[in-house]
């Protein structure tokens, strides 16, 4: 992608709220026309284009210091915005680069896990935990009262995750559970609005039913932290 698509990209970006995305085209593209001003022979184009990347580089300046550097949460390490209707958006793409080898207990605070898809999503969430983190004991699941399929759900999650690969679920009922994130033991911790639920329904044959990167969305923000203090 050239210097001026990043830019524009950065600005459309930008103006869509996805501002960490953002920063990361901004800082890229100016870099880019950096160097084809630097090339420029033209004074006045030379000097258009310098314009330009102060301008640029003051902008992506002014949306780090706009981030949260740290608190209670840890160290803002990414913050992407879903659009509505988009695709893309699978839990491996969101966040599969931060389960990995390291990870050893999962915490899953999800407060609605009745309904059939509800559950369904967070199976795959756990088959995705199961693929990338090889050295997984304990997945924590904790939501709201007993109601709809989790008894049973649960039981044969239960059973499968631990005749599989040995790996123990512990489920935890609560009634003041309402925000939606997942905590690794690796230090990172996901913040989605709309927790594991933000994916549209699909047709029984069509594409999505499976591959959830072909999936719609629901409009969401998704929030990603480093605390070291979680590490175990």
């Amino acid at each position: 992608m050239s210097a001026i698509d990043l830019l524009r990209k950065a600005v459309e970006f930008d103006n869509a709220g996805r501002h960490m995305e953002a920063v990361k085209l901004y800082e890229e593209g100016a870099e880019g026309l950096a160097t084809i001003a630097k090339n420029e022979t033209n004074a006045s184009t030379k000097a258009h284009y310098e314009v330009k990347i102060r301008e640029y580089r003051e902008r992506a300046k002014a949306l780090k210091n706009s981030f949260p550097k740290t608190s209670l949460k840890g160290e803002l390490k990414d913050k992407i915005h879903i659009v509505e209707d988009s695709r893309g958006h699978s839990y491996q793409s969101l966040f599969g680069k931060y389960l990995n080898d390291v990870v050893t207990e999962i915490l899953v605070e999800e407060p609605y896990l009745r309904e059939y898809f509800q559950l369904t999503n967070l199976v795959m969430f756990c088959e995705l935990a199961v693929t990338n983190c090889r050295n997984l004991k304990l997945i924590n699941v904790r939501t709201t009262g007993e109601g709809g399929e989790q008894v049973d759900a649960f039981r044969q999650l239960k059973e499968s995750l631990k005749t599989t690969r040995g790996i123990n679920l512990s489920v935890e009922f609560s009634k003041n559970i309402h925000d939606r994130q997942i905590i690794l033991s690796n230090g990172y911790i996901i913040k989605i609005g709309r927790g594991l639920n933000y994916f549209k329904k699909v047709e029984k044959f069509s594409l999505g039913m499976y591959n959830f990167d072909f999936r719609e969305c629901r409009e969401t923000n998704v929030d990603i932290f480093f605390c070291p203090e979680n590490i175990k």
